[in-house]
């Protein structure tokens, strides 16, 4: 899962002297419409200037750069030429008074100077020392790709024979805590989970930490060979009951390596893939632009162009797809009014990048998958369970389509369940969009857990 940047920066550099009591960071929080966004600018002395770098927390990205800075009598003056945005304020002790402006908007922004070891996201789940179980970090090989993996095992004290699983995160790269918006979901679920007698085993997703075999030509096969390493990992430590619990695209590859490897004991499902996925991205997209308020028309015409696009990506036989990608788009870009139509420069370079994704190996081959064909081979424990505010896996429809290939599997040891009110992070929310998942303190809601948790207890 992605979100769109408020702010892109690179770095900057101050052309005239400094004084020393500039170098730090400094955090203050811009009042946007519907939502408050805390931004942190990092400033480091180098040499004679000083080169700063700034992070926005809420959407998990650092060391973003910037353009042009001055500080000179106090007053520091902040450019960024790609994002249009300026910051003019005067340094006052340990805070910074100024306005931030982008365009017609100019709002306050008062930074003040980070504590060492400050979270400048309130997630009071986040877990903290000292922790009353055994924590060893990990590094293990996948023999079918022949790369490494790295990863975090954590096990209760003073407990010989205990149920365990592995985390498997969903799209994108991850590290092994799933973190996102500040909230570190899996190393939450890894706490609580051992805390109650359950080993946790937690990777660092390829390219991510020490974790390595990241290439362009990855699918989720790959990501799943990583999972079924895991799972041998475990079995030669002496693990038996072993089990996997997958978020979103994880919650496919669960059933995946289940339905191969007989040392997989049990499998939870947190919002994975339970119907076709072109039907789920068709009901994602739906869902989400309803949510930022599409028309009837708006949803039709969408709805037209994506059915069109995932029947080219299953069903094309000709070698050049991307050319055949490119060609929809355009055909749809000149149907919209002129007035919206980007000119032509901008145009292409939408089509180009819009195309590079669509036909990357990992989307085509996501594209195809049919989750049916790996749960209806299931037997084993499997607890399915989703949000009524998800709009990336929509739950009735997705939880409906696990039910129907457990039921067509003769499987009597599963279990669906509907959390009313949550979204797709598991989090207690008000509408479940994606720009929400920064703005909620809660990482995952403990109902969530004590559900999980206890149901693989009584396996």
């Amino acid at each position: 899962m992605k979100t769109t940047l408020f702010i892109i920066i690179s770095y900057f550099y101050f052309s005239s002297l400094f004084g020393q009591e500039i170098v730090g960071s400094w955090v203050g929080e811009l009042d946007i419409p519907g939502a408050k966004l805390p931004l942190v600018f990092n400033i480091k002395p180098n040499g004679n200037e000083i080169v700063v770098t700034m992070d926005s927390p809420m959407q998990g990205v650092k060391d973003i750069p910037i353009t042009k800075a001055t500080f000179d009598k106090n007053e520091l003056a902040l450019t960024s030429s790609n994002m249009q945005f300026q910051y003019k304020g005067a340094l006052k002790s340990d805070e910074i008074e100024g306005s931030f402006s982008q365009g017609q908007m100019s709002l306050p922004l008062v930074l003040k100077r980070k504590k060492d070891g400050e979270s400048i996201l309130k997630r009071p789940q986040t877990p903290i020392a000292p922790f009353d179980y055994k924590i060893e970090e990990v590094t293990f090989e996948n023999p079918t790709d022949k790369n490494t993996l790295t990863g975090t095992l954590t096990t209760p004290n003073n407990k010989k024979e205990f149920p365990i699983v592995i985390l498997i995160t969903g799209s994108g790269q991850q590290n092994r805590d799933s973190e996102i918006f500040g909230h570190k979901s899996f190393w939450v679920i890894a706490d609580d989970f051992t805390k109650k007698g359950i080993g946790v085993l937690r990777i660092d997703d390829r390219g991510i930490g020490g974790s390595n075999g990241l290439t362009e030509n990855l699918t989720t096969q790959n990501f799943a060979s990583d999972s079924n390493s895991a799972v041998e990992f475990l079995a030669k430590k002496g693990y038996k009951n072993i089990g996997l619990v997958g978020h979103s695209e994880g919650g496919i590859i669960a059933p995946m390596v289940a339905s191969q490897n007989k040392k997989v004991k049990f499998i939870v499902s947190m919002a994975g893939p339970g119907i076709p996925i072109d039907e789920l991205l068709f009901l994602q997209s739906n869902a989400i632009a309803k949510l930022s308020g599409a028309t009837e028309a708006e949803l039709k015409s969408s709805g037209i162009l994506n059915r069109k696009i995932y029947s080219v990506l299953k069903n094309f036989s000709e070698t050049d797809l991307k050319n055949g990608i490119k060609e929809i788009l355009s055909e749809e870009m000149k149907k919209l009014p002129v007035d919206q139509q980007p000119n032509e420069k901008e145009m292409q370079k939408l089509i180009n990048e819009e195309s590079k994704k669509i036909t990357s190996p990992w989307f085509i081959y996501f594209i195809k998958l049919n989750p049916d064909d790996y749960w209806n081979k299931l037997k084993i424990p499997v607890l399915a369970i989703n949000g009524t505010l998800d709009i990336q896996v929509v739950s009735e429809e997705n939880l409906n389509g696990i039910k129907s290939s457990l039921e067509k599997a003769n499987n009597k040891q599963f279990e669906i369940v509907a959390f009313s009110n949550l979204n797709h992070l598991f989090q207690e929310a008000k509408i479940g969009s994606v720009e929400e998942y920064g703005q909620l303190e809660q990482t995952i809601a403990p109902a969530v857990l004590d559900k999980m948790s206890s149901w693989i207890l009584k396996r």
